[in-house]
């Protein structure tokens, strides 16, 4: 071969296998950003059903089947609910837990279930017996469905849930607020199950969602809202302070509630990718990938959040065993605004699983930050 041609060769070959790198590392950023309840998130594993008793349920001894609290349990067309780990003389290769119900399907030993912090399923009425409508908001991709629970106070809380939930994940605080007779707007946002779909079909960690929520927040004025509280798990929390700091109405933001919030989008992309079997060394191009495909500045994650934008009180819930949203960028968000950020820390925690591993405590520190605002 003549030396020209060679060279025009590997060049070509060069050309040709950093193409492919570049489609690979796009694909595979596509992935990465278009997590579901049917997907596996970082953390998540599946448990074997070992044995079904009455209240009971053994399940595969792991990291994952002692972690602490309520959480839902869920597989192929069954979902549970399951309390804590009983303590007591048990076989070294399964944990027991209280089995609080089944929900839907039937639990059979042998089954593969994972653990989720999304503890109901259905809506409002069915799973909790709550009075509630189902309502169409007016987003700019067409209408966004939404439940409303009604309640007294003319300070509305406007939930948005997190990445690999649904709207039904809100549903764990709903009885406490319906308590504290507040009303409370859970919402669907862009790629839900019945919200419009966008023309790529992927998360884009808030940078967009946000402009649904601030729909919301519209809605509730238009109904009656004097004041909003913004509530919201994972990217929901990032849509929250997105639209603390951008919506037109964000003088009716009265404080925001902020649980296991996407601060640092470069880490959460990485761990999503890799959730999903991306190789290692492909990680870098599914970083370069998810920001050409989104416009966000994923490689400076400062950018997601500047915590000098916040006006309002805001409580924020995170805990140091989030493998999706690093702990260490919730503590220094809280830290350049400590007087107006109170940081509960909640150990042992996945993410967007704060309520699920202490409910009282979740509960008490919500009791404590609203009351001020109701």
């Amino acid at each position: 071969m003549r030396p020209g041609t060679a060279a025009a060769t590997a060049a070509l070959s060069a050309i040709g296998a950093g193409a492919a790198a570049v489609a690979v590392g796009r694909y595979a950023g596509d992935i990465a950003l278009k997590p579901s309840p049917e997907h596996p998130l970082p953390g998540d594993s599946r448990l074997t059903v070992h044995s079904v008793g009455d209240e009971r349920i053994a399940l595969t001894r792991s990291l994952v089947s002692l972690r602490p609290g309520t959480y839902g349990l869920t597989g192929a067309g069954c979902h549970a609910v399951i309390g804590s780990v009983v303590r007591g003389p048990h076989p070294v290769d399964a944990v027991v837990r209280r089995l609080e119900r089944v929900t839907h399907g039937t639990l059979r030993p042998g089954s593969r279930m994972r653990l989720t912090p999304q503890v109901h399923i259905g809506n409002p009425r069915d799973a909790l017996g709550l009075d509630c409508a189902d309502i169409d908001i007016p987003g700019e991709l067409g209408p966004l469905p939404a439940w409303f629970v009604p309640g007294v106070r003319d300070t509305w809380v406007i939930t948005a849930h997190g990445l690999g939930t649904t709207r039904e994940h809100p549903m764990v605080v709903m009885p406490f607020l319906h308590r504290h007779r507040l009303p409370v707007l859970d919402l669907a946002y862009r790629n839900d199950l019945g919200a419009p779909r966008t023309t790529d079909g992927i998360n884009h960690l808030g940078d967009t969602e946000w402009r649904d929520l601030d729909a919301a927040i519209r809605y509730a004025v238009r109904y009656g809202a004097r004041a909003v509280v913004l509530h919201g798990w994972s990217v929901g929390a990032t849509m929250a302070l997105r639209a603390a700091a951008r919506s037109a109405l964000r003088d009716r933001i009265s404080g925001l509630i902020l649980d296991s919030p996407v601060l640092d989008r470069h880490a959460t992309v990485r761990a999503l990718a890799a959730a999903r079997g991306v190789p290692r060394a492909l990680l870098p191009l599914v970083v370069r990938a998810a920001e050409g495909t989104t416009g966000m500045p994923v490689h400076r994650p400062a950018d997601a959040a500047d915590p000098a934008a916040l006006t309002v009180p805001t409580l924020l819930f995170h805990g140091p065993d989030d493998l999706i949203a690093p702990w260490a960028a919730s503590r220094s968000f809280a830290a350049r605004r400590a007087g107006l950020i109170t940081l509960h820390a909640v150990p042992h925690a996945p993410h967007a699983a704060m309520w699920n591993v202490d409910p009282p405590r979740y509960e008490e520190a919500l009791r404590r930050f609203l009351t001020p605002l109701m």
